[in-house]
C-alpha cells in the first residue's frame, strides 16, 4: 500500500500468493461503510471483508463480503457460505457435495454494474440486521438478506485487492444504540 495525494494506492507486488489486506479494527452490529475509490483496470476488484476474528467456525474470521468490479457487485455471506469450516475444508479437499453448491449459490448474489476506470466512485455499505444494501454514487444497487450479515459483531473491516485498487476517505459508523 502506498500513500500517493492522501489515497491508498493498494496493488499486490508481482510475487504474492494471496490478495492484500488492508485492515483496521471497528466493532459494530449495524452500521455502515462509506469510502471513495477507483479501479485502473478492467478486471480490478475491490472487496470490504467484515470479519470477527474470534468465530471460530468460519477460517480467518470470514464473515461476509462486499466486491465490487468494474462490471459487477456481488454481496457475499461468508459465516454461512464458503468460509464455514465444513464448506471450507470440502472444498480444499475438492469435494464439495451437491448440498454444499446449492448453500454456496444461496449465499450469494450479483448485481449487474457498469463503472469506469480511472474514475472515482463513492460506494456505501449499510447492515441492518441480516441485510447489506450497496450504493454507488448514492445509487441503490442491490441489497441481499442472509443470515451471516447479521452475525452479532462485525470486529474489523479488511480491503481485500486482488489486483490493484486506489482507496480514500474510508469511514466507519456504527448505527448500535
Amino acid at each position: 500500500v502506498d500513500l500517493k495525494d492522501g489515497a491508498m494506492h493498494i496493488f499486490v507486488h508481482a510475487t504474492a500468493d494471496h490478495a492484500v489486506s488492508v485492515r483496521h479494527d471497528a466493532a459494530f452490529t449495524n452500521g455502515s461503510v462509506e469510502l471513495r475509490f477507483m479501479l485502473e483496470n478492467p478486471k480490478d476488484t475491490l472487496g470490504l471483508d467484515f470479519a470477527d476474528l474470534s468465530l471460530k467456525t468460519v477460517h480467518a474470521g470470514h464473515l461476509f463480503k462486499v466486491t465490487v468490479g468494474t462490471n459487477k457487485v456481488e454481496i457475499m455471506d461468508m459465516k454461512t457460505g464458503s468460509m464455514s469450516l465444513p464448506i471450507y475444508n470440502a472444498k480444499k479437499d475438492k469435494k464439495v457435495t451437491p448440498e454444499m453448491q446449492k448453500v454456496l449459490a444461496a449465499t450469494k448474489k450479483v448485481f449487474p454494474a457498469k463503472l469506469d476506470t480511472g474514475r472515482w466512485y463513492a460506494l456505501d455499505v449499510n447492515i441492518a440486521g441480516d441485510e447489506v444494501a450497496v450504493k454507488l454514487d448514492g445509487n441503490p444497487v442491490g441489497s441481499f438478506t442472509s443470515e451471516g450479515f447479521g452475525h452479532p459483531t462485525k470486529r474489523m473491516l479488511r480491503l481485500a485487492v486482488p489486483k490493484q485498487a486506489v482507496v480514500d476517505d474510508v469511514k466507519i459508523y456504527s448505527n448500535d444504540k
